[in-house]
C-alpha cells in the first residue's frame, strides 16, 4: 500500500489539473484531512505549495456555497416550506443577516458548526456576497495555518519515520480529526 500510494504521487505529479481536481473534490469529503495530505504532497514535491493552497481553497469555499445552497433550495421545497413559516422566521433572518458576516467567519473556528449554520444562511437567504466573504476570509486564514503546521509535521515525519511515514501521516490525520470531535463534544456539552 505505501508503495503504491508514492506511485500514485508520482503519477500524478506530470498532471497539475489531475492533482488539482483530486485536491479540491477532497476538500468535499474531509476538508481538514485534505489540507494535511495536500501539505504531505507539497513537501514530497509532488505539488506546487501556490498551486495546493488555491485549490485547497477553491475546494473549501465551493463547498461552503454549495451549504447555503442546499439550505436555499431546502427553503423552495414545499415540506420544508412549514419550518420557514413560523412567526419567528422574519425575526431569526433578520438577526441572521445582521451579524452574518461575523458569525460564518467565525463560524469556520468551531468545529460542528458549519454544516447546520451554513444551511441555516441559505435557508433564510440571508446574503450570497456577505456569506461568501466572509467563507474566503475565514478559509484563507484557518487553512492555511494548518497547512502551515501540516509542512511541519508531515516533513518531520517524512524525514525521521522511514517506512512507517504513512502510518505516522495516517496518525496525523486521525488526531486532527479526534480533535475536532472532542472540541465539537466539549462546546455541546458546554451549552
Amino acid at each position: 500500500m505505501p508503495g503504491s500510494l508514492d506511485h500514485f504521487l508520482e503519477l500524478t505529479t506530470a498532471h497539475p489539473l489531475i492533482q488539482v481536481l483530486i485536491v479540491i473534490l477532497a476538500t468535499f469529503i474531509l476538508e481538514d484531512a485534505a489540507t494535511v495530505l495536500t501539505a504531505i504532497q507539497v513537501k514530497l514535491h509532488t505539488l506546487a505549495p501556490g498551486t495546493a493552497l488555491i485549490a485547497l481553497y477553491v475546494g473549501i469555499v465551493a463547498g461552503d456555497v454549495g451549504l447555503y445552497g442546499l439550505g436555499y433550495l431546502a427553503a423552495r421545497w414545499p415540506p420544508a416550506r412549514r419550518w420557514i413559516n413560523t412567526p419567528e422566521r422574519d425575526m431569526q433572518r433578520r438577526w441572521l443577516t445582521e451579524k452574518l458576516f461575523r458569525v460564518v467567519f467565525i463560524s469556520r473556528f468551531v468545529p460542528g458548526t458549519r454544516l447546520p449554520l451554513y444551511t441555516a444562511c441559505g435557508f433564510f437567504n440571508a446574503g450570497l456576497h456577505t456569506f461568501t466573504l466572509a467563507t474566503i476570509l475565514a478559509t484563507m486564514i484557518w487553512t492555511s495555518a494548518l497547512f502551515a503546521l501540516s509542512l511541519h509535521v508531515g516533513g518531520f515525519l517524512l524525514a525521521h519515520l522511514g517506512a512507517w511515514r504513512w502510518v505516522g501521516i495516517f496518525g496525523f490525520v486521525l488526531v486532527i480529526i479526534i480533535m475536532g470531535r472532542i472540541a465539537t463534544r466539549i462546546q455541546r456539552q458546554g451549552k
